[in-house]
């Protein structure tokens, strides 16, 4: 297990010029951002923007056509377990196996990360108590709910307590009391100020309640970056929402509109 106040005074996670590609079609293109220690960073995006592609590059199931990525300082192409041991990711679907009850699938993920079986059976009843699964804990997965689910991931992404946390679409088929604890615990998370979050979402709202700073990805490139102020100012719009911003960057605003405008009257 990896302490997170080991890794005080360094950058969690760093892109630089990051290009994924499928074949000979581009997914990500020379994308650079840093999460900063005690930060929460929104990746957002339309579907298909790219931001699964670069998540999955940070995790070690893509390799990308070019760029670094660098956790803590350490080369994700070069340090791979090291760099895994250091992160805790939740994907955009499920990665489960159903045949096991989410006890079992705990404990596995327990002993691959090398924890300590007392200090991980405690991590997670504490979290099954507050996600309301422990009723849960000892059926198949593969009888479970969606919401259900995500709830175990989530708990394995969390158990070892890892410096960095690579969400992609964390919130999906939670209900509102799970997802307000899951906002909860991202924020007291960084709260220590040497970990970081980054958590992709095409959720407006929920980026601009949790996240410090966000980017906005539209077809593989990075449209903009920063605090929601700073964006603001960027677009000139002192009193625009995140979505509206977002719309603005990606040039997807005039479009929007003449969309509703083709539908006309929905009572005829």
């Amino acid at each position: 297990m990896v302490a997170a106040s080991s890794e005080n005074g360094s950058v969690p996670l760093s892109l630089e010029g990051l290009s994924v590609a499928y074949g000979e079609r581009p997914a990500v293109q020379q994308l650079s951002l840093t999460v900063r220690p005690g930060e929460i960073y929104g990746l957002l995006g339309s579907n298909g923007a790219g931001k699964t592609s670069t998540i999955k590059a940070i995790v070690g199931l893509l390799r990308p056509v070019a760029g670094e990525i660098r956790v803590f300082g350490l080369d994700a192409l070069r340090q791979g377990l090291e760099v895994k041991a250091r992160i805790g990711y939740v994907p955009e679907t499920s990665m489960l196996y159903e045949a096991l009850t989410p006890r079992e699938f705990l404990e596995f993920v327990a002993s691959v990360r090398r924890m300590d079986a007392m200090i991980a059976t405690r991590r997670m009843h504490s979290y099954a108590e507050a996600f309301r699964l422990e009723a849960e804990l000892e059926e198949p997965i593969a009888t479970l709910s969606n919401g259900t689910r995500q709830k175990v991931l989530i708990i394995a992404a969390l158990l070892h307590a890892p410096p960095l946390l690579v969400l992609d679409e964390p919130l999906n088929s939670l209900d509102p009391r799970s997802v307000r604890i899951m906002k909860d615990v991202l924020l007291r998370y960084v709260a220590s100020g040497g970990r970081g979050v980054l958590f992709s979402t095409h959720t407006m709202e929920v980026a601009e309640q949790l996240c410090q700073r966000v980017g906005i990805l539209d077809r593989g490139v990075l449209r903009g970056e920063g605090t929601l102020a700073a964006l603001r100012e960027r677009v000139a719009a002192g009193d625009a929402s995140l979505e509206e911003i977002f719309l603005r960057l990606t040039e997807e605003d005039v479009g929007v509109r003449a969309a509703v405008d083709s539908l006309g009257d929905p009572s005829i």
